[in-house]
C-alpha cells in the first residue's frame, strides 16, 4: 500500500514498465552493469509478443505462440548469434529451418521459394526469373551491405548517419521499382513482408535489415517465444534484480510509478509500452509539455493482426518446416497497395511441436555443439503438423466499435466478426493446404482488440510506430524524452521484430550507463 507522503515500498536504480523482450532485455543489460533494477509486467505472465499460451488438442496440451514464429540472423557471424550470446539465449532449442525453402510466397496459386545465403537466394529466384540475375544481384547486394553495417550502428556516430542518411530517408519501394524490373518479380521480393507494414513511405532500411536477416538463415524456436522471456527474466533475478507480474504501472513520475496504491521509487525509468500509451501515463508533476504529449498521441500506428491458432487432428496435416505467405491480388493491385478489410493476404505458420517434444528437424544448441530434440521426447509422426497459426492483417477500424469492452467481456457482434475473419483466412490457406477446414480440430482467434489488451499497444499495432521515410525526424523516436530520467525502448522507436528491438535495447540502456558499458561482452 501507498505510504504517507509517496514513500516507496521499495526504491531501485532503475524500474522498466513492460516486462516484452525490450523491457527484460534492458532490466538483463542493467543488472548485467550492476544497477538494481525491477521490472514490472501487468500480466500473469511475461513476454509481451513473445508470450505462448496453452490449449487442449487432439495430441496433448499444445503451445501456440502470440507474435513471435521465427528468427533471422541467427548463425554464426550473423547479428542475432551476437546478441543472442550476450543474452545467454543461444542455449534455447533452435531448429534451422529449410534452407532451400524457408520461405514459400503464393501469389495467385503459383508458388516462389526463398533459399538462405545471398548467393543461393538469387539462384533460387533466377529459377523463376532467369533475366533477372543481374538485378538481383544488385538486389541482394543492398541488402548485405546493410546487414555489414548493423554492428556499427551501436557507435553514438554512425547510429546518427543511419537514422539521418539515405537509407532510413530513402522509399523501399522506389529503390524496388529502380532496381527490379519485372512487376511480379517486386511484388515476390516483398512477398514474405507481413514482418513489417508494407506501405510507398517505408523506409527501406527498415526494409532492407529486416528481409537480409531472414535471407542470412531462419530458425524457429521449439517450445515458444515464452522460453526467450523466462531465460531472460531467470538470468535478471540471478544478477540480483527484480521480475514481478500482475503489476501494472498506472501512473509516472519523475521520482518512480505508481501501481495502483503501490509506489516504487527509481532513479531511472524504463518503458517498454507503446510510447502513446507510456506519455499519457506521465503524471502532472514531470512538467511534461502539451505539445511533446500532442505530437506522440498523434503519430500514425502500423496495422494489427487477426490471428487463428489452430489444433490439428492427428495425422491430417504434413509438417512444412517453412512458412507460407498467400496472397489473392486482382488484376492491377499490388502488395504495396495497403491492407485493406477483406484483402487477401494471409501468413501460414506450421507446428509440430507440444510441451511433451520438440518440432520437426535437429535442434541447434550453440555453444555446446549438440544436436537433436533439444526438448524432451520426440514426437510420434514428426512429418505432420499437430498447429498451425494462420495471420492477416487486420486494420483497427475493423474492430473500434467495440474498443471499450474487454477480453471475456465482447459482445456478440464481436464474436461473429472474428468467426468471418476465421473462415476468410481458411478459405486462402486451402490453396495450399487442400482441405485445411476439415482437419482444424480447434480454433482459437484473437484481434487487434486482444493485442491491444494483453500489450498495452495503441490500436493493438502489430509493429508499433508507421515509419515514414518522408518524415524521417517526426516518425523515429529517440529513447531520450523530455522528461529527464525517462526512457523508451521497444518496437516504436527504431526497428521492429527481434532483432530490432533487442538492438533498441542498447540504445536505451546507454543512455543511463553509456555505449561502452552497455555493448561490454557483445562480440559481432
Amino acid at each position: 500500500m501507498m505510504t504517507p507522503g509517496n514513500q516507496p515500498i521499495a526504491h531501485y536504480d532503475a524500474v522498466i514498465a513492460g516486462g516484452g523482450l525490450g523491457g527484460l532485455q534492458c532490466g538483463y543489460i542493467l543488472a548485467k552493469n550492476g544497477l538494481n533494477v525491477c521490472v514490472l509486467e501487468k500480466n500473469p505472465v511475461l513476454g509481451g509478443c513473445l508470450q505462448s499460451y496453452r490449449r487442449r488438442g487432439a495430441e496433448g496440451i499444445q503451445e501456440f505462440d502470440a507474435g513471435m514464429h521465427y528468427v533471422g540472423g541467427l548463425d554464426a557471424g550473423q547479428p542475432l548469434h551476437a546478441i543472442f550470446n550476450y543474452f545467454g539465449l543461444l542455449e534455447l532449442p533452435w531448429a534451422r529451418m529449410d534452407g532451400g525453402a524457408f520461405d514459400e510466397v503464393n501469389i495467385n496459386g503459383r508458388s516462389y521459394m526463398f533459399a538462405n545465403g545471398h548467393d543461393s537466394f538469387v539462384e533460387k529466384m533466377c529459377e523463376y526469373f532467369p533475366a533477372q540475375r543481374g538485378n538481383l544481384k544488385k538486389y541482394v547486394s543492398i541488402l548485405k551491405e546493410v546487414g555489414e553495417r548493423l554492428p556499427m550502428s551501436l557507435s553514438p556516430k554512425a547510429a546518427e548517419d543511419v537514422l539521418t542518411g539515405s537509407l532510413f530517408a530513402r522509399s523501399a519501394y522506389e529503390f524496388l521499382c529502380e532496381t527490379i524490373t519485372d512487376p511480379l518479380l517486386r511484388e515476390v521480393l516483398a512477398g514474405t513482408s507481413l514482418k513489417m507494414e508494407l506501405g510507398p513511405n517505408l523506409p527501406l532500411y527498415t526494409f532492407a535489415q529486416i528481409n537480409n536477416s531472414f535471407i542470412e538463415s531462419a530458425w524457429r524456436l521449439c517450445g515458444g517465444g515464452s522460453l526467450i522471456a523466462d531465460s531472460l527474466a531467470e538470468s535478471i533475478r540471478k544478477m540480483g534484480g527484480t521480475v514481478l507480474t500482475g503489476k501494472e504501472v498506472t501512473e509516472i513520475l519523475p521520482s518512480g510509478v505508481f501501481c495502483g496504491e503501490e509506489f516504487l521509487g527509481a532513479k531511472y525509468i524504463i518503458s517498454d509500452m507503446h510510447p502513446a500509451t507510456t506519455i499519457n501515463l506521465v503524471g502532472d508533476s514531470a512538467g511534461l509539455r502539451k505539445v511533446y504529449r500532442n505530437r506522440i498521441n498523434r503519430l500514425e500506428n502500423t496495422f494489427g493482426m487477426f490471428t487463428a491458432n489452430l489444433a490439428l487432428k492427428p495425422g491430417m496435416v504434413p509438417y512444412l518446416n517453412r512458412n507460407q505467405y498467400v496472397y489473392n491480388l486482382d488484376d492491377g493491385e499490388s502488395l504495396w497497395s495497403g491492407y485493406g478489410a477483406g484483402k487477401g493476404k494471409l501468413l501460414v505458420s506450421y507446428y509440430n511441436r507440444s510441451r511433451k517434444g520438440a518440432g520437426s528437424g535437429s535442434v541447434e544448441k550453440f555453444g555446446t555443439g549438440i544436436a537433436g530434440c533439444g526438448i524432451g521426447t520426440p514426437l510420434q509422426g514428426r512429418d505432420c503438423a499437430l498447429a498451425l497459426d494462420l495471420l492477416a492483417p487486420m486494420d483497427w477500424e475493423e474492430v473500434a466499435a467495440f474498443e471499450n469492452s474487454r477480453v471475456g467481456q465482447r459482445p456478440q457482434e464481436y464474436a461473429g466478426l472474428k468467426e468471418r475473419k476465421l473462415k476468410e483466412c481458411l478459405g486462402l490457406a486451402g490453396r495450399v493446404i487442400p482441405g485445411l477446414e476439415s482437419a482444424v480440430e480447434r480454433a482459437y482467434t484473437s484481434t487487434p482488440l486482444t493485442y491491444r489488451d494483453y500489450t498495452a499497444t495503441a490500436q493493438g499495432s502489430a509493429y508499433g510506430i508507421r515509419k515514414d521515410c518522408n518524415n524521417v525526424m517526426l516518425t523515429l523516436l529517440t529513447p531520450k524524452t523530455p522528461v529527464e530520467n525517462l526512457f523508451l525502448t521497444g518496437q516504436s522507436l527504431n526497428l521492429h521484430g527481434v532483432l530490432g528491438v533487442s538492438m533498441t535495447s542498447f540504445f536505451t540502456c546507454a543512455q543511463i550507463i553509456g555505449m561502452e558499458a552497455a555493448t561490454r561482452d557483445l562480440e559481432f
